[in-house]
């Protein structure tokens, strides 16, 4: 993006921050707000789902970045603007002019103003996925009284657990208006791909165990290599299959496989008649769809500190997970499906290394792993419904059908 583009959209975001420019009127919208990018992707799905029952979306979110994600995952099938400065008549003018039906709240979005603007124009107010975090409820609780009066225009939490919710009554929210629902990050659907056909283009032989690295970072490919020679003697036709997080860095991962004397394919240039030890993925939006066949994944970005990739990207395809130990980004849903028995984590390079050589040992376990993954999104998956049966009768396409 140019410097005159990005100098654009922040004349942009403060128009619509001080309502300079304002949304257009949307009579009857449902407006969900959340703040930035990972809150954006969290409610992506339930917008979908709102959007296939009939209403209109507007969406509010607070930073550019969060703005941007949000064109990429829903496009023209919504509007977006920024959320206002939460002063009483700057928001006021606002649900004035936009005229939604209904405000979806994701998370922890607890702005008073917006909560006086919306009981003034009679805007009713949900907050779905909501999250009280341990750091924050201390603070919450001390100021209870002012937060029992602030929270009292919602009309109803659907929190994303047990302790969330009673966290919420704790606060001061009636219980009554309080339920779980889940986690919307659990609602995602696997990628539309013809597994098959995939797997005969990356093994014609439909033999040879695959071994899916994803989305390594630098120095996370070095280390795989020096691990790889103890894997291919514990199972010799191993196919392992990487992907380079970024497109910058195919040609030196590329240069490094070929180094080591191992036989590299990209996947640029797959041939049907090559028997490669490596495939390298030297293209972007590719991954998703190699969860569904591989038979066994290391998700990278934890071998380094980087903090670990979304392991529900596998799970959803049927694959439990194998990181190293830097998975901070997405520690809750590790530890929970560490519980469960669909991921590892390798304390250091060694286990993982172990750890892999064992799952190839003994297919059994890893049959175990990855049934493991299924049902634990199978369990966590019905977090959309849930959360569309609490919200349908506000819906106003539900309303106009009952009038």
């Amino acid at each position: 993006m140019s410097a005159s583009s990005g100098d654009s959209g922040a004349i942009i975001k403060w128009k619509q921050h001080l309502m300079l420019q304002p949304p257009a009127a949307r009579a009857g919208c449902i407006w969900v707000h959340a703040c930035s990018v990972g809150e954006v992707g969290s409610v992506a799905p339930l917008i979908k789902a709102i959007l296939d029952h009939g209403d209109e979306v507007h969406l509010t979110v607070v930073t550019a970045t969060g703005f941007a994600h949000a064109h990429r995952l829903l496009g023209e099938r919504i509007t977006i603007s920024y959320l206002p400065w939460d002063v009483p008549t700057i928001f006021s003018r606002f649900v004035r002019t936009l005229k939604p039906a209904l405000l979806l709240l994701a998370e922890t979005e607890f702005w008073p103003g917006m909560f006086a603007a919306c009981r003034k124009q009679g805007v009713p107010v949900v907050g779905i996925n909501t999250r009280i975090s341990d750091r924050s409820f201390p603070r919450y609780h001390a100021s209870r009284a002012i937060w029992k009066r602030v929270l009292k225009p919602v009309s109803l939490f659907l929190a994303q657990s047990e302790v969330d919710a009673s966290r919420l009554i704790a606060m001061g929210v009636a219980s009554d208006k309080v339920r779980v629902a889940g986690n919307l990050k659990y609602a995602i659907t696997p990628p539309e791909v013809d597994a098959s056909a995939l797997r005969e283009q990356l093994d014609p032989s439909g033999s040879r165990p695959i071994l899916l690295v994803a989305s390594t970072h630098e120095k996370e490919d070095e280390k795989i290599l020096d691990m790889w020679p103890v894997w291919h003697a514990c199972c010799p036709d191993l196919l392992t299959v990487i992907v380079p997080r970024h497109p910058q860095r195919f040609e030196q991962v590329a240069t490094m496989i070929s180094g080591r004397g191992l036989k590299l394919t990209r996947w640029s240039a797959l041939q049907s008649s090559t028997q490669p030890d490596v495939v390298l993925i030297d293209a972007m939006g590719v991954l998703g769809k190699l969860y569904t066949v591989a038979d066994l994944v290391i998700i990278a970005g934890s071998l380094a500190n980087i903090g670990g990739h979304n392991p529900l990207e596998a799970a959803i395809c049927g694959r439990g997970a194998v990181t190293g130990p830097y998975v901070q980004n997405f520690r809750e849903i590790m530890e929970e499906m560490q519980s469960e028995h669909a991921a590892i984590v390798a304390a250091d390079e060694r286990e993982l290394e172990q750890a892999i050589s064992r799952l190839l040992a003994h297919p059994d376990e890893l049959q175990q792993l990855n049934a493991s993954a299924v049902l634990f999104i199978r369990d966590k998956g019905a977090v959309l419904e849930r959360m569309m049966h609490e919200i349908k009768p506000w819906l106003s396409s539900t309303v106009k059908t009952s009038a």
